[in-house]
């Protein structure tokens, strides 16, 4: 199947070699950005929505590469069954306006058994009435829809978004009408080789819109975008854009009242208003054992901008990670957007996102936790900034990507941007992380540290990593694990994946007198360990793979290992909770899970989960 956006003409380009970008070229901004747009005041369209899969995707782009079929196009603003049966010359192949109904936000995966599988284009209809005695602008905003989107309003098309993980939206106000509006979005989830992620992968690909969609109201002249942030040298800085017809040379105030702060600037003439201060005495430092936030607000003519924003350093010295100037230990753990549940379908609720979390920062005393391999909700990391946990958040390069493909690499760049502006007022988000798992290849290289470089250019207050693959030998008596990755120069934080003693060949005894040849001066995580078991399998005689007893050796007799590596400074291990994984088809352990959680699907506890959680106690926990 071809992706959405083939089919509409945007075609890949031929592979060519790609460079890192220059240090004067920017990273590209998503428009608009509505920075905090979930907090802004709208309408949410979430709810019931009609469906209707489109498997030729012959409602964008017809059967064989003809015109398209007027009969098929589900996003026209008419009403088929009137106007059948008002002239039966005419016809329509489709009724969205009687289709089936599910609720959004949601996967389609979940919502009949005939869909469990399904990839391709899905579309979705419903109508909602338009604020009435509109003023200002009208945004459509989408927290997420997985992977290819295209919006339709009133029969017009609205625009297009590539990635399924980050918010987009669009400028509604001249397509809105009085009355009844009718919205139609079409989603495509099929992957192809130079999709980011690309086709193969190690989760399930939840199609859908999978995160809210809300109709936000705004003045005309209103912020877009503004980044409030703690200094490595103790003083407040802020970065504000204004967007519309007043945005040059415009008064604006920061306030943050529990802190008396009140500083006002003037916007330049692209709308834009940077300033430092010195912090206030009272500012309390937001730490996972002290999470405090603040109300922060931006106030510019009509328009008044908030958030709740905790102020905290992150730094590297040496081969240790500084909080607040102080070293840390990230104890952690790796985590899939799917709530608890045997049929996820990743809609994450404040609820779910609860849940897991609270596994991590109660059950096993953790402070840290990877969000793998892709943006989470925003639910997510706004609790994590309440409950304090440290986060590390990823756009999805992961295995192999198409490195030579210069499409590719603007979409990944785009995903990390629209990653980045979302959550950079986040203080629970500590680490940047660029890829998982890629091969070694001079177009590889160039690829990443161009990621790496925008990361910088577009937050320098973070740490920069990716999960990278280590060389193994072996000698007379123990492995031996090298890091020879080129791309370790320009990360702040090295990290490894490793399964010794699950893919490999290795005695879980002899994990603890591994070798690891790793640069001394640099902080080193081990971002994926572990081992599969079904919950509730036990095998204590033999230690079977798969079963509660190996996975807990496995834990055992690895975090010794880790104990002996003089470099390392946290652990992300795979994975807190069971999750789906097409590709794992073990028909007596897996039948569609990956079985690495140290908690089942439904939450149930195995017993790696204690030897994990002893082992964090000890390290402070």
């Amino acid at each position: 199947m071809k992706p959405l956006f083939r089919m509409l003409g945007v075609t890949m380009p031929i592979a060519i070699a790609i460079a890192p970008l220059s240090a004067q070229e920017a990273a590209p901004a998503p428009t608009p950005v509505l920075a905090a747009g979930d907090l802004r005041a709208g309408t949410d369209l979430s709810g019931p929505w009609h469906y209707s899969i489109d498997p030729f995707r012959s409602g964008i782009a017809g059967f064989h590469g003809e015109a398209p079929d007027a009969g098929q196009q589900r996003w026209r603003d008419v009403d088929p069954r009137a106007a059948m049966a008002s002239d039966n010359r005419v016809l329509y192949e489709f009724d969205l306006g009687h289709s089936p109904i599910t609720t959004l936000p949601s996967s389609w995966l979940t919502e009949a058994p005939e869909l469990r599988h399904y990839q391709g284009l899905m579309w979705y209809q419903r109508t909602f009435a338009a604020p009435a005695q509109r003023q200002g602008r009208t945004f459509l905003r989408f927290g997420a829809a997985n992977y290819g989107t295209i919006v339709y309003l009133n029969g017009q098309q609205v625009g297009r978004h590539e990635g399924g993980f980050t918010p987009f939206a669009f400028d509604v106000t001249k397509l809105l009408r009085d009355g009844d509006n009718q919205i139609t979005v079409g989603v495509d989830s099929q992957a192809s080789d130079t999709t980011v992620p690309p086709a193969v992968t190690d989760w399930e690909n939840y199609g859908g819109i999978t995160r809210p969609v809300r109709l936000i109201t705004t003045p005309d002249t209103y912020v877009d975008d503004a980044w409030v942030r703690l200094l490595g040298d103790g003083r407040l800085a802020v970065d504000v854009h204004l967007d519309g017809p007043q945005a040059a040379n415009r008064p604006v105030h920061l306030r943050i009242a529990e802190l008396k702060l009140d500083r006002a600037g003037v916007t330049d003439a692209q709308g834009n208003w940077r300033a430092t201060m010195t912090a206030p005495r009272a500012l309390v430092r937001w730490s996972p054992d002290r999470p405090k936030l603040y109300e922060v607000g931006v106030v510019a003519g009509e328009d008044s901008w908030r958030d709740r924003i905790g102020f905290r350093t992150i730094a590297v010295r040496g081969a240790d990670i500084l909080l607040n100037g102080k070293p840390i230990f990230l104890r952690g753990i790796s985590m899939h957007e799917e709530e608890l549940g045997v049929d996820p379908t990743r809609a994450m609720t404040t609820a779910a996102a609860r849940a897991l979390l609270g596994e991590i920062k109660d059950g096993l005393h953790g402070n840290f936790v990877r969000l793998a391999h892709y943006p989470h909700s925003d639910v997510t990391t706004r609790l994590a900034d309440e409950m304090g946990l440290l986060v590390w958040s990823e756009i999805p390069v992961y295995w192999r990507v198409a490195w030579s493909n210069p499409d590719t690499l603007a979409r990944a760049r785009t995903m990390l941007a629209e990653n980045i502006r979302r959550d950079r007022n986040r203080a629970s988000v500590a680490i940047w992380s660029v890829a998982n798992e890629t091969p070694v290849t001079d177009a590889r290289n160039a690829f990443l540290r161009t990621l790496v470089a925008d990361v910088r250019r577009l937050d320098g207050t973070r740490l920069v990593s990716a999960a990278l693959l280590v060389e193994r030998s072996k000698t007379a008596d123990h492995p031996v694990m090298t890091l020879a990755d080129p791309l370790a120069d320009v990360l702040d934080v090295m990290a490894i994946n490793t399964y010794n003693g699950w893919y490999t060949q290795d005695r879980l005894t002899d994990l603890p007198g591994s070798e690891w040849r790793v640069p001394a001066n640099k902080p080193l995580i081990f971002s994926e360990l572990g081992a599969d078991a079904r919950a509730g399998f036990h095998d204590p005689i033999k230690g079977q793979k798969f079963s509660e007893d190996f996975q807990a050796d496995y834990y055992r007799y690895t975090l010794r290992m880790a104990d002996k590596v003089p470099t390392l400074r946290g652990m992300s291990p795979w994975i807190l909770k069971d999750f789906r994984s097409p590709r794992r088809q073990n028909p007596d352990f897996q039948q569609g899970w990956n079985r690495k959680g140290l908690i089942s699907e439904t939450g149930q506890r195995k017993q790696a989960f204690d030897v994990l959680a002893t082992y964090y106690q000890r390290h402070g926990g």
